[in-house]
């Protein structure tokens, strides 16, 4: 039984692992899409395609994530989630205030924000599964 539990939390951890790869890719080719102040409408087209493609493939995950999970994993997840969505909230906040004092530009910050945001889930969910055994 907890050789068949082992199983299933390495095939969950490796799914989302597997299934993050185009998250991976997506946000870095958006973040670098979308760098640009001066685009031109093209080049703003494909900026919110990747980052629409980008948002989607997270939500994949997400659900790929749950539906292949035990509920005690499913519990790991959604609290994981929950500090990453503080960081970010804490992290968006700091950015608007630099962005009000004209220290940075809140565009430019945004996605790498994000992107921040879905590593450290990842990130944080991963460590304690491996850190529970």
């Amino acid at each position: 039984m907890a050789e068949e539990k082992d199983q299933r939390t390495r095939a969950a951890r490796r799914a989302v692992l597997i299934d993050g790869l185009p998250v991976a890719i997506l946000g870095p080719v958006a973040l670098a899409l979308g760098s640009d102040p001066d685009q031109t409408g093209t080049q703003k087209a494909w900026w919110i395609a990747v980052t629409a493609v980008f948002a989607l493939t997270v939500v994949w995950v997400l659900v790929r994530a749950f539906w292949r999970a035990d509920e005690y994993l499913r519990k790991i997840q959604l609290e994981s989630m929950a500090i990453a969505f503080a960081a970010v909230l804490v992290a968006l906040q700091v950015a608007t205030v630099l962005d009000a004092a004209d220290v940075i530009k809140l565009h430019q910050l945004t996605q790498l924000i994000l992107i921040g945001g879905v590593a450290v889930w990842l990130v944080l969910a991963d460590l304690r599964i491996r850190l529970q055994r």
